[in-house]
């Protein structure tokens, strides 16, 4: 079938009352074709209180998705330990272990970059970006975080647009949740 490319994902905290998480809507294949412009890539899981977004393989994120939700209410709704919980089962797991997609996890208390090597990494300021265009759309963040008073969402849309003008991977179609 061919390669999926697919997505730019940001995730911004200003507060613990100003979260927000945002992706675009394309999902290409075989870097030629676009399959879909509208494909939502964020959600809120456990009880509204979490923020989550991926990138990677559309099917492999929603197994991920499903699992982190268990891990959530495993833990409480804590989730370092629920991320912690699922790094640690993504990297073990032999079926998990070809999962190919990176996760992005929000709350009040923290944001989180979950990866399938086992890696749960915080970023050192509160926002973070993966994905095709996440490099164009973290360096936007940085500048419109620490130089701008923009909400969490209207730095979370104005990095997505400013990824979408660069990357041919990602589009103006821009889902977003708050918390």
């Amino acid at each position: 079938m061919g390669e999926f490319h697919a997505t730019t994902i940001v995730a911004v905290k200003r507060s613990a009352e100003d979260i927000c998480i945002g992706g675009d809507g394309q999902v290409t294949m075989c870097e030629k074709t676009v399959m879909k412009h509208s494909a939502k890539k964020v959600r809120k899981i456990y009880k509204n209180t979490v923020l989550t977004g991926f990138a990677g393989s559309v099917a492999d994120a929603f197994t991920l998705t499903e699992k982190f939700e268990k891990k959530l209410e495993e833990h409480a709704g804590n989730l370092k330990r629920a991320a912690v919980a699922l790094a640690r089962t993504w990297r073990s797991d032999k079926v998990m272990r070809n999962l190919e997609a990176l996760m992005i996890a929000a709350d009040q208390e923290c944001l989180l970059l979950i990866s399938g090597s086992g890696e749960v990494i915080e970023p050192d300021q509160d926002f973070i970006a993966i994905g095709s265009g996440g490099n164009y759309a973290h360096a936007a963040a940085f500048a419109l975080f620490n130089h701008t008073e923009l909400t969490a969402e209207e730095v979370v849309r104005e990095s997505l647009r400013i990824a979408a003008s660069i990357c041919v991977y990602t589009n103006e179609q821009i889902s977003v949740e708050t918390l």
